[in-house]
């Protein structure tokens, strides 16, 4: 029997588009709060968005959804999207320009392997922003399994780098 295939370790996910109701609405989030920058627009009705030069790390459209209600809750489909910071500080800094500006963050976690914010974008689409510990820290079984947690962030300890 032969080996199942495994994915060259190198593969990266490159990009997620997401169905939004509001182009601009959408916009305003992504790039005004989160700080993307768009680097190709389609007319009305789509937008690329990235950060660091990169062709785009979200596409946002409105082809089949301009105007309309958010994803139901309880069905199939995306849970969130994560947005990965390179450095706790970083991470520090989005945070403090959440609270800074009231938008409601629904959840935050210490996984052991890294720390994240939840939050929902304007069309009610998960947003997860998170920082990645360094893999020699991450928490492992004595089989050397990793051994994610879920458990509370400490928000002042991450707040006061921000800095």
């Amino acid at each position: 029997m032969s080996q199942p295939y495994i994915i060259p370790a190198t593969t990266r996910i490159g990009h997620v588009h997401l169905k939004v109701a509001d182009l601009d609405r959408a916009i305003s989030f992504y790039c005004g709060l989160l700080g993307f920058e768009i680097t190709q627009r389609y007319g009305t009705q789509a937008v690329f968005i990235s950060t660091g030069g990169y062709h785009h790390h979200i596409g946002l459209n409105t082809w089949h959804s301009l105007g309309g209600p958010p994803a139901p809750r309880n069905t199939a489909g995306l849970y969130h999207i994560a947005i990965l910071y390179a450095t706790r500080p970083e991470l520090a800094v989005a945070l403090k320009r959440l609270l800074e500006a009231g938008y409601p963050v629904t959840g935050a976690a210490d996984h052991g392997v890294s720390e994240a914010i939840y939050l929902n974008d304007p069309d009610g689409n998960g947003v997860e922003l998170y920082y990645d510990r360094p893999q020699d820290e991450w928490p492992r079984s004595a089989a050397g399994e990793i051994n994610m947690v879920t458990d509370p962030l400490d928000i002042p300890a991450l707040l006061a780098l921000a800095d």
